[in-house]
């Protein structure tokens, strides 16, 4: 048993070998935590400013407009920089608009125009950031590891989403908002750090892509032609758009639905990204991925938010949303492994930008949509609409893999060798 555990251990975790990889996870991790920190601070202050799902929903939209806006350039950026450098230079950018929030929210009446326009400017960042950090992991660690690697870092990823609402909700309720987004801000010198002491000539750079016309629709006409990008991508714009959107309802959900506090509110997001978290690291084990796996989490992630939406009180939403949480990670790890394990590599970048685009970009589409719903019917159908996407993409998804061929009789195996030394 104890050598089954160690040989799991090593299996699990290794891409930990790679010591860029682990300067990155660090750095990450620690910022990461100080940005759901602000994502659902932002919320929770609008919240109480406006007490209006629908100002919640252009939040949302404020939040991840530039990602749908500028998406497909930014990718093309990645594709055409050195990623750390741009990394560097996203993060010192992201850093000051927490520590400009921080100052709005130590107003006693912070206008939410500049609530909204500074939001703004924490989503061009999100726009650039996101496709340069997701090709950088492919760029850290060897072929063999990639799979690994990408799960690693949703796995890190989602525990920020268990640690940063619970380290928000602590925060707001104390010391106030104010001091929550500039922890946010000192936070990002963790990744300024781990990004500095890499060894660059450890990394395995992709072949920037030379200047041209037409670049951006030339990455549009690649992931057309090639099924086994575009069916993932097309069920990510539908579960992004009317699924994705836990910062909208889970706060009207628990504050008007089960007449809850704010706190209530982290702790059921905690409980939510704590699913998410044992997903990721299930995921990491894995040898295998294929169309298949998203379309079987995708139903999965479906069939749990429609029951979290006839949930009848709050005890019973905690442990609905844990699973909701395995099932939506399950969904985003294994359409990101595809893409980033499949896109050619000097396309990597422009087709993660366009994942983003329908992930994070379809917020400000869904956003309100979601936010109009719950304010006017209410949380519980707002949830239902987003169980019936991830369902409905599902069924779509694997008509798609039987009538066109997607999916290959098994699904492409990604050995995972754990090696000796970094």
């Amino acid at each position: 048993m104890p050598e089954r555990l160690a040989v799991a251990t090593r299996e699990t975790f290794a891409s930990f070998r790679v010591r860029n990889f682990r300067l990155f996870f660090m750095g990450q991790g620690i910022s990461q935590i100080g940005n759901w920190l602000t994502l659902i601070a932002q919320t929770l202050l609008v919240l109480d400013i406006t007490g209006s799902g629908v100002a919640v929903g252009f939040l949302a939209a404020c939040q991840f407009g530039p990602v749908l806006l500028l998406g497909a350039w930014a990718g093309l950026v990645a594709d055409r920089s050195d990623k750390r450098h741009l990394l560097l230079i996203v993060q010192v950018v992201a850093m000051a608009q927490s520590f400009l929030l921080g100052a709005l929210a130590f107003m006693d009446n912070p206008p939410l125009p500049a609530l909204f326009a500074v939001a703004s400017l924490g989503g061009l960042c999100m726009a650039f950031d996101n496709p340069a950090r997701r090709a950088f992991v492919v760029e850290m660690v060897p072929e063999e590891l990639v799979h690994n690697a990408v799960s690693l870092n949703s796995a890190m990823m989602t525990s920020a989403r268990v640690i940063g609402p619970a380290l928000g909700g602590l925060l707001i309720t104390t010391v106030g908002y104010g001091w929550a987004f500039w922890a946010d801000g000192i936070s990002y010198i963790a990744v300024l750090i781990g990004l500095w002491l890499m060894r660059t000539e450890e990394l395995r750079p992709s072949i920037p892509a030379t200047r041209g016309k037409g670049q951006v629709r030339e990455g549009l006409r690649y992931v057309r032609a090639t099924p086994v990008l575009a069916v993932p991508l097309a069920m990510m714009a539908v579960v992004g758009t009317l699924a994705f959107n836990f910062q909208v309802v889970l706060p009207l959900l628990v504050t008007r639905t089960f007449d809850r506090s704010k706190a209530a509110f982290t702790l059921l997001f905690s409980f939510i990204s704590l699913g998410s978290l044992v997903g990721a690291l299930w995921t990491a084990r894995r040898r295998s991925i294929g169309v298949i796996d998203v379309v079987k989490s995708s139903l999965a992630f479906g069939v749990t938010m429609l029951a979290l939406a006839v949930a009848p009180n709050i005890v019973w939403a905690f442990p609905i949303g844990a699973v909701m949480g395995m099932a939506s990670i399950g969904f985003l790890t294994a359409s990101t492994a595809i893409v980033q394990t499949k896109a050619a590599p000097e396309m990597r970048g422009r087709v993660l930008a366009l994942q983003a685009m329908v992930f994070l970009g379809s917020t400000p589409i869904g956003g309100p949509i979601v936010g109009y719903v719950a304010q006017h019917w209410g949380p519980r159908y707002a949830i239902a609409m987003g169980g019936i996407a991830g369902v409905s993409a599902a069924a779509w998804g694997a008509k798609m893999l039987r009538t066109a061929g997607t999916e290959p009789a098994e699904p492409e195996v990604l050995e995972v060798p754990v090696p000796e030394t970094s």
